[in-house]
């Protein structure tokens, strides 16, 4: 899993919004397999609001997801300098959702990735240009992990990445005698689980093109043809080259659930007749450049709506895709300037092992204001998982909700996270009205 199936949150309004009386000065938050940033990117766009520190804590058990989490972060906040809002924003959801990127985001991804292995491996260099990270607690070999997934990203012959096989081989085995009909059963996932469950501001055509190609996001004067060597999983260095596992991440939901479901735009969630005026990839453009102006300039956002355009109900003609791996085309550019400054924010990435250790260690029993647990990362749950939050700690559970599961599969997953709420004594944040569906659920604890 690359991205989550729920939308981004800003941590410090949740809090805020559930402890009245709140007077503290930093806040620490835990992302318990939230796989990508967009937690992260919400509440450091909100932060100029607040004048409070805040600490988020990042596991994740795959290596590859933290350095594809440094990269996306490091997009969010990268320097005006070297790129204006559209091309951050267009950048952003290039490498975020997109299996092919644009050459210019394939060039920006090559060049960053030295950067970016510059600053895992110096600590003067990372202080200097990107503060905001803290890999101290990784152990040496998850470093040396980070290290091969940017020496990957290299624009070189022995680092090749054919996502286009791996992801038409994944969609074979899901499939098997569908796969020759499968339209049919794209569309069916689409109108019968993901709308019916709320995810109503995704188009077929964006869905179904998402499903055929693994690219989410497009315009018409974008061309995808570069292999999206983020996300790659599973790599080990073989001599000059490099094994890896292909793509194992999602094909069944997409990278929609984050940015482009809703909106405070209200116009532009408007439909007729069952046909959006936007799409989910025009409310992401429009979501991430509220987030990235507000992270650059720390004002509100006034959207202009002339830059959306009204993609909603028209199918964009696709050319053919030639997937170009020659590095000798790459132009090289150096992003090298130091990110955009958030002294009130530091994001720490935890060793992998902490996937289980967090909660049989005693240094972390009352440590966090709010934990999000992702649906995939709930199976790891002990009861002493709440010990690690503080009193009027938040608890945030995410659900299987957009998914393509049978209902009684959703039911029964909701189910499993009441009842280890009401075995933990938590209380109930969220309103479970009858006809409200929820892709997170939220509890409080309930300390003395």
């Amino acid at each position: 899993m690359f991205w989550g199936l729920s939308e981004s949150l800003d941590f410090v309004q949740e809090y805020q919004n559930n402890n009245l009386e709140n007077t503290k000065e930093s806040l620490n938050f835990l992302l318990y397999g939230s796989c990508d940033p967009r937690h992260i990117i919400e509440t450091a766009a909100k932060s100029y609001k607040h004048n409070i520190k805040i600490n988020f804590y990042v596991i994740d058990g795959c290596v590859e997801i933290i350095a594809r989490n440094i990269a996306l972060i490091a997009i969010a906040i990268e320097n005006c300098e070297c790129l204006s809002l559209l091309q951050k924003t267009h950048l952003f959801m290039d490498i975020y959702g997109n299996s092919l990127l644009r050459p210019s985001s394939f060039q920006y991804l090559a060049s960053k990735a030295n950067t970016l292995l510059k600053i895992c491996t110096d600590e003067d260099i990372r202080k200097q240009l990107a503060p905001i990270f803290d890999i101290d607690s990784l152990k040496y070999r998850e470093r040396d992990g980070l290290e091969n997934a940017f020496n990957f990203w290299l624009p070189k012959e022995a680092t090749q990445f054919n996502i286009e096989k791996s992801w038409e081989m994944r969609n074979r085995q899901l499939l098997k005698t569908r796969y020759d009909y499968r339209d049919g059963a794209f569309d069916w996932d689409l109108q019968m689980c993901l709308k019916d469950r709320g995810a109503k501001q995704l188009c077929p055509q964006e869905y179904k093109s998402w499903r055929n190609t693994g690219i989410a996001f497009t315009f018409p004067e974008y061309e995808q043809c570069q292999a999206n060597k983020t996300l790659a999983a599973g790599l080990v260095r073989n001599g000059r080259t490099y094994l890896h596992r292909g793509y194992v991440g999602d094909i069944q939901v997409g990278p929609f659930c984050a940015f482009g479901l809703t909106s405070r735009e209200k116009s532009m969630l408007k439909s007729a007749h069952g046909e959006n005026d936007y799409r989910s990839t025009d409310v992401t453009e429009r979501n991430l450049l509220e987030l990235f102006h507000e992270i650059q300039n720390k004002t509100p956002y006034v959207h202009d709506k002339n830059i959306s355009r009204k993609y909603g109900n028209i199918i964009l003609q696709a050319g053919t895709s030639f997937t170009g791996y020659d590095s000798e085309a790459i132009k090289m550019a150096d992003y090298n300037k130091p990110l955009l400054p958030l002294p009130n924010l530091k994001v720490y990435f935890l060793s992998m092992e902490e996937v289980f250790g967090i909660q049989n260690k005693t240094n972390w029993i009352g440590f966090f204001d709010i934990v999000f647990v992702a649906q995939n990362y709930f199976r790891f749950l002990k009861s002493s998982f709440v010990d690690i939050l503080r009193e009027n700690g938040l608890i945030y559970f995410e659900t299987n909700l957009y998914s393509i599961c049978r209902k009684e599969i959703l039911a029964e997953f909701e189910d499993k996270i009441k009842n280890f709420a009401k075995s933990a004594s938590l209380v109930n944040v969220t309103n479970f009205n009858i006809n409200v569906k929820h892709s997170i659920l939220k509890y409080k604890t309930n300390k003395q």
